[in-house]
């Protein structure tokens, strides 16, 4: 037994970015390790690098702390394979007051009830490791319309993107067929108005066979070649349990989806890309990471839940929320002395935003001003607002002013705040 311990240990000691495995396999809370050539970080900082606030004349000198700002905190991103990230406390604790507000729900769906912790954070983390992001949004749950399309999603789906741009990030857009030559025109004024940075190339996905998923994400179909590091749905439809695609009154609109889950499926088996899925009532794609709790806790749930799961599954109120959140997210990652100084070492100086590239972050956010803009360009393309049908300046049912303004400001607040301007 004694000889079958030592051959196991002797296995498990291969060593993943300077950590061996066996360490990091076993969860210890607290961990050292070293890599010649390199320093690992961990979540409580050196006292002889001065992260530690000092104290003052009148404070026992035991009672300083140490400084948010440069105390590092760790967070897995990834199984396949195994990666955690850093961030500051700071940060850490700005992005879970976004996921709180994005939490609040208006229009009284139960959805903070599915909400799981961090899932924001984790989200955000894989995405700054990523260099390359799929995209996609869409539901059509005004099937008696043409377009049948809705007012969230989309606009969050563009916040997303025009950040991840401004940072350096290959962004593409994966839409149905149908949608394809409205949502390009839709972009081009986008554009044109200055919401958008630049162009996004869209895709459409067709079910042509059994590997046409892993050759959609993967160059010439090999699993060690991802074309994306990520995918990211945002109010997609989601396909639930028998097959189907429902909205939530749980009307069948399965003949306007295209079977863009299916991208998803295969990306669990492919190391190295992560998922994301955004939603605000269950039915989404990537919220099958929740399913039980939608079957339980929502209208017509053990219908309509989805069946497809994300890694990370973000809930909000209203899932445009949950794509202005994200936007924000990378934002103060992106100015977090922790994480940039680990995201460094982890892609390389060549695989890192230039700073020429992230001049001004803040033009990049979303505002109140750009998402009443975009707004009003789906509105006059006849995109029409979730839950009532009105094809009026609402999402879901809530007026721009005040409901999605307040959200918004509110967001930038916790973004702007906190924050250096400076990696």
């Amino acid at each position: 037994m004694l000889l079958t311990a030592v051959r196991a240990a002797t296995r498990s000691l291969r060593y993943f970015r300077g950590i061996p495995t066996s360490v990091m396999d076993s969860g210890p809370s607290l961990a050292f390790s070293h890599s010649p050539g390199c320093m690992f970080p961990t979540d409580i900082p050196d006292s002889s690098s001065s992260p530690i606030t000092p104290p003052s004349d009148s404070m026992d000198p035991t009672d300083a702390q140490p400084n948010p700002e440069l105390t590092s905190l760790c967070f897995p991103i990834s199984h396949s394979p195994l990666q955690h990230s850093l961030a500051s406390q700071r940060v850490v604790a700005r992005i879970r007051q976004l996921e709180m507000i994005i939490g609040e729900d208006p229009g009284q769906r139960g959805i903070r009830a599915l909400s799981i912790q961090d899932e924001l954070l984790c989200s955000c983390l894989a995405l700054s490791h990523s260099s390359s992001v799929a995209i996609t949004t869409g539901f059509p749950t005004h099937y008696m319309h043409s377009p049948p399309d809705e007012t969230d999603g989309p606009p969050g789906a563009i916040a997303m993107a025009n950040m991840m741009l401004s940072l350096g990030k290959q962004v593409t857009m994966v839409t149905d067929r149908r949608a394809l030559e409205m949502n390009q025109a839709i972009i081009d004024e986008a554009v044109k108005t200055g919401v958008l940075k630049t162009a996004i190339p869209f895709v459409t996905f067709e079910d042509s066979g059994p590997d046409a998923a892993l050759h959609f994400l993967c160059h010439n179909g090999d699993p060690s070649k991802p074309r994306y590091n990520h995918l990211v749905a945002i109010e997609r439809s989601g396909r639930a349990e028998d097959g189907n695609y429902y909205n939530m009154r749980g009307v069948n609109i399965k003949h306007l989806v295209d079977p863009i889950d299916n991208l998803f499926i295969a990306a669990k088996d492919i190391p190295g890309i992560t998922t994301t899925g955004i939603g605000d009532g269950g039915n989404e794609l990537g919220m099958g990471k929740v399913k039980e709790k939608v079957k339980s806790l929502m209208p017509n749930g053990s219908l309509i839940a989805c069946d497809i799961p994300a890694d990370w599954a973000i809930t909000a109120g209203v899932s445009n929320w949950g794509g202005y959140a994200v936007a924000c997210g990378l934002y103060l990652l992106h100015t977090c002395p922790s994480h940039q100084q680990y995201l460094k070492k982890e892609l390389g100086e060549e695989h890192t935003a230039p700073r020429e590239q992230l001049q001004d972050w803040t033009a990049i956010l979303p505002s109140v001003d750009k998402e009443e803009s975009f707004l009003s360009t789906l509105v006059r393309f006849g995109i029409r607002s979730g839950k009532t049908g009105n094809l009026a300046m609402e999402v879901d049912g809530l007026t721009f002013h005040p409901t999605h303004s307040d959200i918004i400001t509110r967001l930038l607040e916790v973004t702007l705040g906190s924050t250096p301007q400076n990696p």
